[in-house]
């Protein structure tokens, strides 16, 4: 494929950098147009265009005389994808908009999910609002042939991101030798992909006439247990014996009503993805990356970077009720 004029709305997440860094490396064109406050190393050679993406007059000027692709990564309401169809419609080979694998129905009625699974999911709204931005696009694509391009990522991490529901403070719980909350009996299956993998999909996606008007699932293959997640990342962080204690996915909702909607409403629940509709495309993707592996590389970036590993005391002290209610004990 020769190379294209790629404009990345972020560019610096935790999925966005590494799908920066794959379009760099296969030839491409690439500038990112963020707020510029996100310290992350970017591959030499990519345009940095500071602005709100939130602005349509900072889109329109980053977008230029035109570009193949925008790639947008930060858009959550129909509010924000409109603002950007409004700086880009008609000088943009292909929009590509980042939705979201929890916008499949909850709880699906089939394994795997593909992406003829309904969108429906009545308990988190943000799915709800990707659900809405999805059905923009759709829209426009049928009434006036806007070039768009959907993806869902499901549980998609890098080295900085601790997939679990309290994050660093779980880790530190572990190495304290304090009893660690897993939601339902830790045996539900969830695809968790690393976003160097979850990349090499998105390239193949990058200016492929037979992407256009079409969703595709990007999320990889690998589906261990929550039990094995938290299981590899207590070795990785050195502890033989972690404390585990499993507790009702609603009850911990009802504790923590920040991160509730995304436990009942995803994470609760099996999860297992069909990629072969996206592999048509980019036949190169495959896992290369398995959790435990991950997780080793989440706990050495850590272990490097003291200034990451913050506990969340309000939800430390919530793990602490959670779990003496379920019967554990220092």
């Amino acid at each position: 494929m020769s190379s294209l004029r790629v404009l990345f709305l972020g560019g610096t997440g935790t999925i966005s950098t590494a799908c920066v860094r794959a379009a760099v490396a296969a030839g491409h064109d690439v500038s990112v147009l963020n707020r510029g406050n996100r310290d992350r190393d970017l591959p030499g050679g990519v345009r940095r265009i500071t602005g709100d993406v939130r602005d349509a007059g900072a889109v329109r000027a980053a977008v230029g005389e035109g570009v193949d692709v925008v790639a947008d990564f930060l858009s959550f309401v129909p509010e924000h994808v409109e603002t950007v169809l409004s700086a880009i419609e008609g000088r943009v080979g292909q929009y590509i908009y980042i939705s979201s694998a929890s916008a499949y129905e909850k709880p699906p009625r089939y394994l795997p999910v593909t992406e003829s699974t309904p969108l429906r999911n009545p308990f988190w709204q943000y799915s709800r609002d990707k659900i809405a931005c999805e059905d923009l696009l759709v829209g426009a694509h049928r009434d006036r042939a806007l070039p768009v391009t959907i993806v869902r990522p499901s549980h998609t991490y890098d080295e900085t991101m601790i997939p679990t529901t309290g994050g660093w403070t779980d880790i530190a719980r572990m190495r304290a030798g304090k009893p660690v909350v897993i939601h339902g009996d830790g045996t539900s299956l969830w695809t968790i992909t690393h976003s160097d993998d979850f990349a090499v999909a998105f390239t193949g996606l990058l200016g492929n006439p037979a992407a256009i008007g079409d969703a595709f699932t990007i999320t990889g293959t690998h589906a261990p247990t929550w039990n094995q997640i938290y299981g590899w990342l207590a070795d990785a962080a050195g502890v033989s014996d972690p404390r585990f204690v499993h507790v009702a996915s609603d009850t911990i909702a009802a504790a923590l009503p920040d991160v509730g909607p995304s436990l009942v409403g995803d994470k609760a629940h099996s999860m297992v993805f069909d990629n072969a509709k996206v592999t048509r495309l980019a036949p190169e993707f495959r896992t290369t990356v398995t959790f435990d592996e991950g997780a080793r590389r989440i706990l050495a970036f850590y272990d490097a970077h003291p200034d990451r590993q913050q506990v969340d005391e309000k939800l430390d002290a919530a793990f602490d009720a959670l779990a003496d209610r379920a019967g554990a004990t220092d």
